[in-house]
């Protein structure tokens, strides 16, 4: 397939206030920082950066931070052409805070990735064909509206004859309900190529607890690849190649966005072998890197 087409991701681009300290419990987050985010856009920066091109189709605003997100998506080579923006819709900010074990917690402001989905909906049959994967996760299909166009998506990644690539991103705070969740992430999985996931949404989806287990099962229900990150203690892989890896150790000063760093080298390796999953071997230890990298500060792209 010819290199010059980028790898497509479906979803958000939204603003990050992160207080970039741990907080005791109580504690007040006195001063945020706003770094750009969205786990999608993280992914089509870290493609980027990886030398591979990619695209964001979804939308922001038509406003400051909207347009703030869409220049800098634009600095790091993203294309932005299919990323809508819309007057009507604020682009969401979402607070993060961080506990004493550095995990982070979301508080989302301004809900409208169903009408910046839906504006983006007219031209995916024009953004999936002219790409050469599409990469999607659960945070859109949370709602409807959202729902049916990542369905329609991928429908249309199927029909062209490229691979779809998920990453679940598991939020329990975007869900009411865990076992929806669970049935949405399930019915992605069998549509897919390629799923990344960490321990916990493996375990969400399959049940099993050991990572390659849990890899194993996920492989068996319908991807060709399945990846599995459990942090410091490593990666696996099932499917077309059981391959591990363990990164060296870091002090972490945030985990945000390391698994969507982890999944946009991972997309960007395998598209240089031409889809060869068996292969995914060559990808891991650089995808290890970035992602350690991203837990060396506060931003998830910065």
């Amino acid at each position: 397939m010819d290199s010059s087409r980028p790898i497509l991701c479906l979803g958000e681009a939204i603003v990050d206030l992160i207080c970039e300290r741990p907080l005791a419990p109580g504690g007040f987050p006195d001063r945020l920082i706003p770094h750009a985010g969205g786990a999608l856009a993280n992914v089509a920066v870290a493609i980027s950066r990886s030398g591979v091109p990619a695209a964001l189709a979804g939308g922001v605003g038509d406003d400051e931070w909207g347009r703030w997100l869409a220049s800098g998506l634009e600095a790091e080579g993203v294309s932005t052409g299919w990323l809508e923006r819309l007057e009507e819709a604020d682009t969401p900010i979402g607070i993060v805070i961080f506990g004493p074990d550095r995990e982070p917690r979301f508080q989302i402001y301004g809900e409208h990735i169903g009408p910046t989905m839906d504006a983006a909906s007219a031209r995916l049959p024009e953004s999936v064909s002219r790409s050469r994967a599409l990469v999607v996760g659960s945070n859109t299909m949370v709602g409807p509206v959202e729902r049916e166009v990542t369905r329609r998506a991928v429908e249309l990644a199927g029909a062209e004859g490229i691979p779809v690539l998920l990453d679940p991103n598991f939020r329990p705070n975007r869900w009411s309900d865990r076992d929806e969740a669970r049935r949405h992430c399930a019915e992605l999985t069998a549509c897919s190529a390629v799923i990344k996931c960490n321990r916990a949404e493996a375990e969400l989806i399959t049940g099993e607890s050991d990572p390659l287990e849990a890899a194993r099962a996920l492989a068996r229900s319908g991807p060709r690849l399945a990846v599995v990150t459990d942090g410091g203690l490593g990666v696996v892989t099932a499917g077309a190649a059981e391959a591990t890896h363990r990164p060296p150790p870091i002090e972490v000063v945030s985990p945000l966005g390391a698994g969507d760093a982890f999944m946009g080298v991972l997309a960007a390796g395998l598209a240089r072998v031409d889809w060869d999953f068996s292969r995914v071997s060559e990808t891991l230890t650089e995808a290890s890197a970035l992602a350690t990298s991203t837990c060396a500060h506060w931003g998830a792209q910065r």
